[in-house]
């Protein structure tokens, strides 16, 4: 009976064994079947040798396209005319805002004035003064004209260009044009101006000029004024005008040194900022003039001088 047992034992095993042997046999061929498949397509599909031909050109013809575009040189020239454009537009508009734009202001004066002594002269002085250009370059014309009574009027004219070295002053340098029709011989003159005008300390506007003409004739002249605000429209100015001789040797010579001065307080009332009348009270001081063939020589003379006045500014 065990014989038979084993028997049966061992008989079932081989059967198990015989059966999944032919079951991985099966697989092994059906996996290499498949990939047999999948190889032969691509063994046996024929290449399409045109289209690979197209692949291999397209890449040339982007390099040709390249090749044929624009030059680099070109297209930097017209970005650096761009950008030069752009800079002078930008120094113009740098130059408007900080002092370059040209502006113009015209100043004109008419005072009646007397003296107390004992003629009582009077007489009509009239100013002109125009100013145009930058805050760096500006041309000045000023016209100054006296009429005394029983004389015939004389006046002077200064054309100046004037340049700024500093914060608040111009050098300036012209020529000044004299006409007096009083005298009987030099009425008309020329004498070449030096000055420098500008803001002196505690807001004092100065003009100071050197004087130089015919027959050494060499002066100085100084002018400088402040404004003291009473109100926003009523205004007390002081102010200073004095002439210094330095040489004079011609027909008409004036006495060297100190020989005019005039010291005032001028009291405006602002209507607006265009139209001012004014009073005028001021202390004057003349050395008076050398003798010549053509004058007698006088002596100095000190006088009180009071007036009033118009001023348009535009």
């Amino acid at each position: 009976m065990r014989i038979i047992n084993l028997f049966a034992m061992s008989t079932l095993s081989a059967s198990l064994l015989l059966l999944s042997g032919q079951s991985f046999a099966h697989e092994e061929h059906h996996a290499m079947s498949m990939s047999g498949q999948q190889r032969q397509p691509s063994e046996n599909i024929p290449m399409d040798h045109s289209q690979h031909q197209k692949m291999s050109i397209a890449p040339q013809v982007v390099v040709e396209e390249k090749q044929v575009s624009p030059p680099q040189h070109a297209h930097s020239n017209s970005d650096d005319f761009a950008y030069k454009s752009d800079q002078q537009f930008d120094h113009a508009a740098h130059l408007k805002e900080h002092g370059g734009q040209i502006y113009q202001q015209t100043t004109l004066e008419t005072k009646w004035q007397r003296n107390d002594n004992d003629e009582g002269q009077g007489a009509l002085k009239s100013e002109l003064e125009t100013r145009i250009g930058t805050d760096e370059n500006k041309i000045f014309i000023k016209v100054h004209a006296d009429k005394v009574e029983s004389h015939q009027t004389e006046y002077d004219a200064k054309l100046l260009y004037s340049r700024k070295v500093a914060d608040f002053w111009d050098l300036q340098v012209g020529l000044r044009y004299r006409n007096d029709p009083n005298r009987k011989i030099d009425q008309d003159q020329v004498d070449a101006v030096f000055g420098l005008h500008g803001m002196a300390p505690y807001f004092f506007e100065t003009d100071a000029y050197l004087y130089i003409g015919q027959d050494r004739q060499v002066s100085f002249n100084l002018e400088t004024e402040r404004d003291l605000l009473i109100t926003q429209k009523l205004i007390v100015q002081p102010y200073l005008d004095m002439n210094i001789v330095l040489s004079d040797d011609s027909n008409y010579a004036k006495k060297n040194g100190l020989n005019s001065v005039q010291v005032g307080v001028e009291t405006r009332y602002e209507i607006n900022k265009k139209v001012m009348p004014f009073m005028d009270l001021a202390y004057g001081y003349n050395k008076g003039v050398q003798e010549t063939a053509w004058q007698k020589s006088s002596s100095s003379e000190n006088e009180l001088f009071y007036g009033v006045g118009i001023r348009f500014k535009f």
